[in-house]
């Protein structure tokens, strides 16, 4: 499913659209130089109460969220290895060093918990990642690990991240949005296409 093209958006469209999350707005503004649309929102565009919607609950945990922003990052980067999904993966990179993964942290991603970069804290969050895409749920030894470093409102925070963004990765693959490549693409590896084994 091609995201809709923006000659065809109607304002209502952009309207439904925009408000959601701040970093979406500048490119929704219709304004002969606001930047390039991203496909994401073209995809949004076909269905925008349901983008509209989607963008709010993404952009509380981007814009509002009580997680660190880069043990955001870190659990977004590996949803995205571990589900193949190649845009988010390019989407996420960028954000992720700006956050504070360093570019090693970056590529030690596809490795997990096991790669000998990581604090234990770090290993925990790419533990309940993995358990959560695997199993749909945290062990107990993690989460108690997990409660220890973080509060009830970051717990909760960190779960519906994983979820949604395992979520956001099976709609993204199964239409089959790819990334419009750049520096994203070209700093760490990119995962292989959708359907291949990912650990």
């Amino acid at each position: 499913m091609a995201p809709l093209p923006v000659a065809e958006w109607a304002e209502e469209e952009r309207e439904l659209l925009r408000g959601n999350m701040a970093r979406a707005d500048r490119y929704l503004t219709g304004d002969p130089d606001a930047p390039p649309l991203p496909s994401i929102l073209g995809l949004f565009a076909r269905h925008p109460r349901l983008g509209a919607s989607w963008l709010a609950f993404s952009g509380m945990l981007l814009d509002d969220g009580t997680l660190d922003p880069r043990d955001r990052e870190l659990l977004i980067l590996r949803v995205g290895w571990r589900t193949r999904c190649r845009y988010q993966w390019a989407q996420h990179v960028g954000m992720a060093q700006a956050a504070g993964l360093a570019p090693e942290e970056v590529a030690a991603v596809p490795e997990g918990a096991a790669a000998g970069i990581w604090t234990e804290r770090d290993r925990d969050i790419l533990r309940a990642v993995d358990q959560l895409v695997d199993g749909h749920t945290v062990d107990d030894a993690t989460w108690e690990r997990l409660a220890g470093h973080f509060d009830e409102r970051r717990l909760l925070e960190l779960l519906f991240a994983v979820g949604g963004y395992t979520c956001l990765a099976m709609v993204l693959n199964s239409v089959g949005l790819e990334p419009a490549g750049g520096p994203d693409l070209e700093t760490a590896p990119v995962p292989g296409p959708a359907g291949t084994p990912a650990q």
